[in-house]
């Protein structure tokens, strides 16, 4: 009898990479909105709160969050017996084998990236989730006032630094991977998807870390 698609390796490659894209479309969401607290063109606060309420209270955001939560824990899922699978496959070990020349530092890394992303997300969810769901801000005015007050403490800045810096060297294996997994991968065009990756994930590490940089040095 043959096994289901999602029951293969590659099956389950093809759900990592489409519960990958769709956390990826949350980043960029969630980086927009936050870009807003810079204040760049109108008024930080103001502009701030007023994404952070729509995000909210809009009915179809909030039904997507638990559809991104399931996303995040399959997203996980697949990918710790991905590695456990690959780990086995490679149960004969060669002299000569020099992983470093064939695959990239990201690639090699991604459950460890995984793994710290993980940790990252349980810190950024007591901070930011849990006080505004059910903290009441912890007494604060508003989710700007929320920012600030956690963007004002040096260790809580350089955990999220290093953090973003994880998530855009995940990403940037991640990106690709999710390309090729689905087919969408062309000798002809594989060097645009490579360049791309590599600056969306630049973009993402530097864009969130210049964020918390900023209100620590402008509180």
């Amino acid at each position: 009898m043959s096994k289901g698609i999602f029951s293969g390796s590659i099956g389950r490659k093809f759900v990592m990479s489409l519960s990958g894209l769709f956390l990826i479309t949350f980043i960029v969401i969630h980086l927009l909105i936050n870009a807003f607290s810079l204040g760049l063109c109108w008024d930080g606060r103001a502009l701030f709160n007023a994404g952070s309420h729509f995000m909210a209270t809009n009915p179809f955001i909030q039904i997507m969050q638990y559809v991104l939560a399931l996303g995040f824990i399959i997203h996980i899922i697949m990918g710790i017996r991905l590695t456990i699978q690959n780990n086995a496959a490679r149960s004969v070990k060669y002299t000569h084998n020099n992983p470093g020349a064939n695959s990239s530092f990201s690639s090699r890394s991604m459950i460890i990236t995984g793994i710290l992303i993980l940790l990252f997300l349980v810190l950024h969810i007591k901070d930011f989730f849990i006080e505004i769901k059910f903290n009441e801000l912890g007494g604060l005015p508003s989710d700007y006032d929320l920012l600030l007050a956690v963007f004002s403490q040096p260790l809580f800045v350089g955990l999220y630094v290093f953090a973003f810096i994880v998530l855009g060297i995940h990403l940037n294996h991640g990106f690709q991977s999710a390309f090729q997994t689905l087919g969408l991968n062309h000798k002809k065009y594989n060097p645009i998807i490579k360049g791309a990756s590599v600056l969306f994930c630049i973009v993402v590490a530097v864009g969130f870390s210049s964020i918390a940089l900023f209100h620590f040095f402008n509180v």
